[in-house]
Parts: structure tokens; sequence; C-alpha cells
């Protein structure tokens, strides 16, 4: 018996998905667990498996459109089975399938009229059009009061204002002619077009657009204003240069995915609830990178092959630590001198943890995420640079696991390689601080008396106030520098 395919809940924070991917087409034998599609979550790309088997006999949502959780996406049941009655009872699928949102990308809303009638719009009306229909007289009304609102009111035309031709916003809004073609058809176009076009000078009448039932969309625009005639200056540009209004080019609209929304809600939350403070200091970086460097040569000459080659038929690649992985080891090991810092805030008590999961915040092209380096108190330097580069290689994939990027203690965002020297980060709930670090730069150092050059590194760390306080977030940046300056302690602490 054929049925109805819910999006189910493929990550504990999903409220809605994009469906990204089908991967079985109508008409296709379908097993359990065999992969159905690829959703889009607000973390990670999830594979959506099939529960049952039977046949895919109908697919209500495409590739592309916005779903939310626990709504019909297929139906599934025995090859020839009749399914309009689901489908019906489904209402169709999404509601913004990809098509749709392109429209509105455009500059199309969904909810616009139907192409063959003319949107409703407050820009003034024909001289064929009644601009208000009569309105009966409201109850308890005075019997002036009442014959007024009887009365048949119409729109009177937009007379000339004999200003030098500088005319207000509104007034070239209700002149500009942009609704009646030169054979008297009506120009189908939405008011956001109508308004773009008049912002650029550039006549409807007559034009025929690309959409539906020749509706001028905003790609035509350009196309249009191209074929404008060059003697003299459009009436709407001539006027925007006299009174120093410019026409403003519309800008690309780009739909929020789920990660940038979830991104949107969970910071504005930070923001609004948790008391940030934010501690800064200077580090001596001269040997830590030293020893950054002494470690990658070690590195790179214990992998040279004797005489062999990779499975591959390639070199083997020597692995290589970053300044990050050291500082990743060094917090862990900050973390457990000062465990105050490795805390979270719920409303009956704080949360003092026992293992130090470290959140490294990864820039993918949506937005942000931050995979967990678990026990990295307990793993050496080497081991954490290669997780760290399997966990960004596979978040900037998509192919991160839900439980891979939760339930952190503490949270490490790296601008230094994009040449930052300084900033304070938002702390990601429920942990209660952030360490922002910016780049190793070059700078004069006072030492033993005499300027030298040397390295320095800034890091500051965001705190939240319930959980940490001033002087304690200040102990824990005095165990870091502490480290960072004798790296030594890093690799045997």
């Amino acid at each position: 018996m054929a049925k109805i395919l819910d999006m189910p809940k493929l990550s504990p924070t999903m409220e809605e998905g994009v469906l990204a991917t089908w991967h079985k087409k109508e008409g296709d034998s379908v097993e359990v667990d065999d992969l159905l599609a690829e959703v889009e979550t607000d973390k990670a790309t999830m594979e959506f498996r099939a529960f049952d088997k039977g046949t895919l006999l109908k697919v209500l949502v495409e590739a592309g459109a916005e779903v939310k959780l626990g709504q019909p996406v297929a139906i599934l049941g025995n090859a020839g089975e009749d399914v309009s009655s689901l489908v019906a009872e489904a209402g169709g699928g999404a509601k913004t399938p990809a098509a749709a949102k392109a429209k509105e990308a455009k500059g199309e809303p969904e909810e616009a009229k139907a192409e063959d009638e003319e949107p409703a719009e407050d820009e003034g009306a024909t001289d064929e059009e009644p601009a208000e229909t009569p309105r009966s007289p409201r109850a308890g009304a005075t019997p002036k009061k009442a014959a007024r609102a009887a009365a048949p009111q119409t729109m009177r035309p937009a007379a000339p204002v004999d200003k030098g031709d500088v005319l207000t916003r509104t007034e070239r809004d209700v002149a500009a002619p942009a609704r009646a073609g030169a054979n008297g058809e009506r120009v189908l176009a939405s008011p956001y077009v109508r308004k773009v076009a008049r912002e650029r000078g550039i006549d409807l009448a007559g034009a025929q657009g690309s959409g539906e039932h020749g509706r001028i969309v905003p790609a035509d625009l350009d196309a249009l204003g191209k074929a404008e005639p060059r003697g003299e200056a459009p009436t709407a540009l001539a006027r925007a240069a006299r009174t120093g209004q410019l026409a403003l080019t519309p800008p690309e609209v780009r739909p929020l995915s789920p990660m940038r929304k979830t991104i949107a809600r969970r910071l504005t939350q930070s923001k609004q609830n948790v008391p940030h403070f934010y501690l800064t200091i200077d580090v001596d970086a001269e040997e830590l990178v030293a020893l950054r460097e002494q470690i990658n040569a070690d590195l790179a000459a214990g992998a040279k092959p004797s005489g062999g080659k990779a499975p591959n038929g390639e070199a083997p690649k020597p692995d290589k630590v970053s300044i990050n992985d050291l500082l990743i080891k060094a917090c862990a090991a900050a973390l457990r001198r000062v465990p105050e810092t490795n805390a979270s805030f719920t409303d009956e008590a704080i949360l003092v943890h026992d293992r130090v999961d470290v959140s490294v915040a990864v820039a993918i092209p949506d937005g942000l995420v931050t995979p967990v380096v678990r026990d990295a108190d307990q793993k050496s330097v080497v081991a954490i640079a290669r997780e760290v580069r399997d966990l960004a290689s596979r978040a900037r994939a998509k192919k991160l696991k839900p439980e891979e990027m939760s339930d952190g203690t503490f949270s490490i965002s790296n601008l230094g390689m994009f040449g930052i020297d300084e900033f304070a980060a938002v702390i990601n709930p429920p942990e209660g601080a952030i360490l922002a670090v910016g780049q190793v730069r070059d700078e004069p150092v006072v030492k033993d008396g005499a300027v030298k050059p040397g390295k320095k590194l800034a890091m500051t760390l965001s705190c939240d106030h319930r959980v940490v306080d001033g002087a304690v977030g200040a102990a824990f940046l005095a165990e870091l520098r502490d480290l960072l300056e004798r790296p030594m302690r890093i690799l045997t602490g």
C-alpha cells in the first residue's frame, strides 16, 4: 500500500532543510536503507535513507527546494498504484521549489498575482481604470458623512507640477508611464520591476519580457536599457541628475541557507543573552614559531621514503603542524590547570566539565562550523594536526556528522591566516568562553635592555560573565601565555 514519506529529523537541531539531490527517481525500486536523497541541514549535508522498500511512485519536492520538518517529500508504494489521492493529501510537496526561489531571487515575489492579472498597486491609475469603488455608508455615520461615503469617488490623473521639472519621488512614481503598451495592451511587470525601470529611465511600453506570458523580469531591464535611444538622456535620469537622486542598481538577492539561518539565530541569541566581556594579551611567539619549524623539519625527515612509494603510487606527504594545532594543545593544557574556564552555564548550576573538547572554527562557503577535537589534552600535537585537517576537509565538503560539531567545552577561532592582528569572537553557547587568535606579526621587542626584532601574537578571550569571572579568565590567559612562551612544555605537559 502506498504511503507518504515525510522529511525526517536528520540532526538534533534540524527544523528545516534544503533537499539538495535526489538519488532515486520516479519509478525506481527502493530497498530498506537505500539512499533516497541528500539534505542540507543547519549544520551539514545529511543522507535521507529509506525506512521501507517499494517503488518511488511520486516525487513531491524538487531538488533545491526548502523543506520543513515533517513535510511530505515523496510517495512510496507498489508499482502501478494510483496515488492521486495521496498527492492531493500531500498538497503538492514543497511550497518554495527551486523555480519559485529563483523567481524570488530575481525580485518577483512568490505571492504575486496571476500572470494575466494586473497587480494592485498605489502607483496611480490609468484613465480607463476606476481608482476606487463606491463605499457603502458605515453604521452610525452622520447623514453628511454617509452621503460623502456613498458618493462615487475617482482619482484624478496626476497633473504636471510646475517646479522647474523637479519632481518629488512620489510625484515621479505617480506620473511614470509604464502601465500600457504601444497598442493599448497592458505591460506585465511587478511593482518592483516598474520601480527599477522608472529609476533607470526605461520605458516599458511595448516591451516583451522573458517571463511567462511576456512578463518583464529584472533580468530583462539591462537589455531594455541598452535599447534606449542615446541622443537624449532619459527623463528619469535627467531628473535624478538635477535633483541629486541617483538611480540605484538593485542588489543581488541570495536566499538564506539553513546553515546561515541557524548562524544568525544562534549568534543573535548569544549576544542578546550572554553577558560578554573581553580580555586581551600579547604573547612573545618567537620560540613558538621556532618550535613549529623544528617539529615540521623532523616530521619531513622522518617521512622520507626508503625506496618505496605509498599504495597510490605517490610519495607519502609528511605531516605538518600549524600554530593553530599548538594553540589547541596549549589551550587544552591551560584548561586542565584552570578548570573553571572549562565550564558552561545552566539555569540551575554551572557545569565544570571533566573532559576537554575543543571546538575549532572552520570557515566554509555557507558560513562557519565548529568541529570538535575530543579529549584534546590527551592527544599529541601531531595527532591533533591530523584530526583538525580531516575535520576541516570534511566540513568544507559538508560531510561532518552532527555529533562531530556539538558538545564542545571551549572554542578557538583563528583568523591569523587572513592577516588579522586582533579581534573579539562571539561565544558559542553553551560554552563559557572562546579564544580569538590573530596572526604572528613581526615587531621590535626589548630584550636584555636592547631593541631587537621579534614576533608577537595577540589573543582575546571572550568570556560569559555568568560562568567566568575576570580573575578566572586572567588566570587562564596567564597559564596559556606561559605555555606558549616556553612551548616545550606544550609537548611534555
